[in-house]
């Protein structure tokens, strides 16, 4: 849009030049055979230049022949006329006229566009061409139906899996990075958007495949973007949470200062920062800390009884000690609407007089579908549990797969 501006203006500025020294100078007598000579020149060169446009195809028959007539009517007034002197007050008309000119052209070209032109095509985001879903599929299947015959073309895997990726198939677009892997492990920025699509393939799990991608990818780029932003989430997975503001800290420094992205991920450093003081503060003091003890994964709900819930139903997760009181750990309350959950405990968590996940060597998760609502089980509710679980174990997989009886 700016472009188009600055173009009209300077097109605008030349129209004016062109008009206003003739006008702003009163022609003498003595300058009029030579003004004739010059307009009879320009006549010519008119005349030339209408009979390109016409052989070229940019002028139809019907506007040539009317522009090629009105240019002889006016060469013949021409011819025709008697040389005169100005008039006296010829200097002060093309004065006037030209100080006419310099508001008038300006302000009929804005009020012409306006009136019978199309603002909005100057939008760019109105301009780019509106392509349906449906074409989006065709060029996949094409691009699918190409790498069939050609399954060697490293260029077309990557292509499909962007593709699969814009469709957010993500299963899909892992396979087709997987199938491109000369390419991809020799670029960290195809490794990093591998390790995305894995993850949001498994419900935003980094841990295992993905993380060591993103390491790789970083051996190779320790500054690629999207690399150092999956690094620290990884770390925050794992409760390391200087290391994310690390990672996140050499990312923020890639950013546009006061940007909406900067200031986001400046946010998500301090909060990161601060827990690792709080948690080395509580260390040095001896009180349990979040990370401590901890115990974190993943609840499903088994195929088999997705019909008995109900979205609004109410799903606790509690950790228990294997042996001893039956009074929770730590515990979590959701809704069948929020599965697959991602849980996490540790002895920062600990209810009020209770003991810690890291007094015991092993302990049990727990997760509940409440058919009643309530904390107390009760005949028909959904339940899934995990055994002889230890202090320190991450991504555990949970499936709610049986019935109270």
């Amino acid at each position: 849009m700016t472009a188009f501006i600055i173009a009209a203006a300077l097109l605008l500025v030349a129209v004016i030049a062109i008009l206003l020294p003739p006008l702003w100078q009163a022609p003498g007598a003595s300058a009029t055979t030579d003004r004739r000579a010059a307009n009879l020149a320009i006549f010519r060169d008119q005349l030339a230049e209408l009979e390109r446009e016409h052989h070229d195809g940019s002028l139809a028959d019907e506007d040539f022949e009317n522009s090629r007539n009105e240019l002889q009517r006016r060469l013949l007034d021409e011819v025709d006329a008697e040389p005169a002197s100005a008039p006296p007050d010829s200097r002060l008309s093309g004065r006037k006229t030209a100080l006419a000119l310099l508001f008038v052209v300006p302000l009929a070209a804005a009020v012409g566009y306006t009136l019978i032109g199309n603002p909005r095509a100057l939008d760019p985001l109105q301009r780019q061409t509106r392509v349906a879903p449906e074409q989006i599929l065709e060029m996949v299947n094409g691009l699918v139906e190409k790498l069939r015959k050609n399954p060697d073309d490293s260029q077309g895997w990557v292509m499909l899996a962007r593709s699969y990726k814009v469709l957010e198939r993500f299963p899909e677009a892992a396979d087709a990075y997987s199938r491109a892997a000369t390419l991809v492990d020799q670029d960290p920025v195809l490794l990093a958007e591998y390790a995305d699509v894995i993850s949001r393939s498994n419900g935003g799990k980094l841990q295992g495949k993905p993380t060591e991608l993103v390491e790789r990818a970083l051996k190779l780029d320790p500054d690629e973007p999207q690399a150092l932003l999956l690094a620290g989430a990884a770390a925050t997975d794992r409760q390391e949470f200087a290391a994310a503001a690390e990672y996140w800290s050499r990312l923020h420094a890639q950013l546009e200062p006061d940007s909406e992205e900067a200031r986001a991920l400046e946010a998500a450093i301090n909060k990161a920062r601060e827990i690792a003081t709080q948690a080395a503060a509580a260390k040095a003091a001896g009180k349990p800390a979040a990370g401590v003890g901890a115990v974190s994964g993943e609840v499903t709900l088994s195929s088999k009884l997705a019909a008995l819930a109900r979205p609004d139903d109410v799903l606790f997760v509690f950790a228990r000690a294997e042996e001893g009181p039956r009074m929770p750990l730590a515990a979590m309350r959701a809704t069948v609407a929020d599965l697959p959950l991602r849980f996490h405990f540790d002895d920062s968590m600990a209810l009020s007089g209770g003991r810690k996940i890291s007094d015991f060597a092993t302990i049990s998760i727990e997760a509940r579908v409440a058919k009643a609502g309530k904390a107390q089980s009760s005949p028909g509710d959904l339940l899934g549990r995990l055994r002889s679980v230890k202090p320190g174990s991450r991504n555990l997989r949970l499936q709610i797969d049986q019935v109270q009886p």
